[in-house]
C-alpha cells in the first residue's frame, strides 16, 4: 500500500468521515466511502447510503482524496461536546 493512500484511509477510519476513492475493479469509478478497518491486504469500508460494509483490496485503489466539502481540518472536532 502506498503511504499517501494510507494517510487518507487512516484519516477516514479515525474521524469516521468519508473519503473519495478511485477504484479500478471492472471499470474506473470514484466512490465515497468511510473506512471501518484495515489489514495487510485490504480494508473494510462502508459506502454512502449502504448498511453492509465491503472489503476492498489495496491493489484496486488508484487514488484517494478528501470527500467533497471536507478539507481535512480536525481541530474543530476537538472542541465539540
Amino acid at each position: 500500500m502506498k503511504a499517501m493512500y494510507q494517510r487518507f484511509l487512516i484519516y477516514s477510519m479515525r474521524t469516521n468521515r468519508p473519503v473519495r476513492i478511485l477504484l479500478s475493479d471492472d471499470r474506473m469509478r470514484y466512490v465515497n466511502m468511510t473506512v471501518l478497518s484495515m489489514d495487510e491486504n485490504s480494508f473494510l469500508a462502508l459506502k454512502r447510503g449502504r448498511k453492509t460494509p465491503v472489503s476492498i483490496p489495496y491493489d484496486q485503489v488508484l487514488a484517494v482524496s478528501y470527500a467533497r466539502g471536507d478539507n481535512g481540518d480536525t481541530t474543530n472536532d476537538l472542541f465539540k461536546t
